[in-house]
């Protein structure tokens, strides 16, 4: 259904493209929701929905929630020895509703990232980076460390990647050469930085494979992806959460693993044994 939205919105009126991009972006508010309030959120007239409904060819607006509701209703679980848990952490002293707070949210962001993505979809986008000549891991700001974090993990079993942008230039001019045998997985969460914008535009514009990973649908990050991953970022202070985005970048290196023969298991064995013979890790790890 938002896969249906997202291909349609060129196509949409203004205020019905609103509208659409609201509902790509809080799927889960659909099913629950009324339409007035739906409306209220997305700042659009309530039959702005109806027209969308019909637009997509359904006969009203709850035929067309109906799929939102029966995700959302296949996805509920009831998880009572967590929530006493956290209540517990909530009555220990002054900071336990921060702590219960963060606990809870981050949780929250690792359900939310892995009821969002299949397992078909990771492996897609592992057999694109195992395929690939080069890929390109592009993050900045906050998600720099996680660039470089997957990067590091992924040369241990692959050499073609390659974190970005490198010292001293931008990310357009290090994919400069890049074409359709290379890939580039580039992620940003709101507000969405520039450059990741424009190194996505130019990668498409050279037919090279996407990897988008953000916070919503319709962000210019995953909009045009050929591989898109939405993350939850939500947290109860003032930064943005990669728990969810760490967590799905680790899947990711498990499945790109999984897609490699012997010869990766053995490249891996092989860089930590030469660590330790050159004395890079402590006696006791030797």
């Amino acid at each position: 259904m938002v896969e249906a939205l997202l291909e349609s919105l060129d196509s949409l009126s203004p205020q019905v493209r609103k509208a659409a991009r609201f509902v790509a972006d809080n799927p889960n508010r659909v099913g629950l929701d009324s339409i007035r309030k739906l409306a209220d959120a997305a700042g659009v007239k309530p039959d702005t929905f109806v027209r969308l409904a019909r637009t997509l060819g359904f006969a009203n607006f709850e035929a067309f929630r109906a799929p939102f509701r029966q995700s959302l209703s296949s996805a509920r679980q009831d998880f009572p020895d967590r929530a006493r848990w956290l209540q517990s952490l909530a009555r220990r002293g002054r900071l336990g509703p921060l702590f219960s707070d963060m606990a809870a949210t981050a949780i929250d962001n690792v359900e939310g990232a892995f009821h969002g993505t299949s397992a078909s979809e990771l492996r897609a986008a592992a057999r694109a980076i195992v395929r690939s000549r080069t890929t390109y891991v592009l993050g900045v700001g906050v998600a720099y460390s996680l660039a470089h974090m997957f990067a590091y993990l992924g040369r241990m079993a692959l050499d073609q990647i390659v974190a970005v942008p490198r010292d001293g230039s931008l990310p357009i001019d290090d994919i400069a050469r890049a074409n359709r045998r290379d890939v580039l997985l580039a992620m940003s969460f709101h507000p969405y930085r520039s450059e990741v914008v424009q190194a996505i535009t130019a990668a498409s514009a050279q037919r090279v494979t996407v990897i988008g990973i953000s916070d919503t649908r319709s962000s210019p990050i995953t909009r045009n992806a050929d591989h898109a991953f939405v993350l939850p970022t939500d947290t109860p202070r003032f930064f943005t959460s990669m728990v969810a985005a760490t967590a799905l970048l680790e899947t990711l290196m498990a499945f790109i693993v999984a897609e490699t023969g012997d010869e990766v298991v053995t490249s891996i064995d092989h860089f930590h044994a030469q660590r330790r013979r050159l004395g890079v890790y402590t006696p006791d790890d030797a």
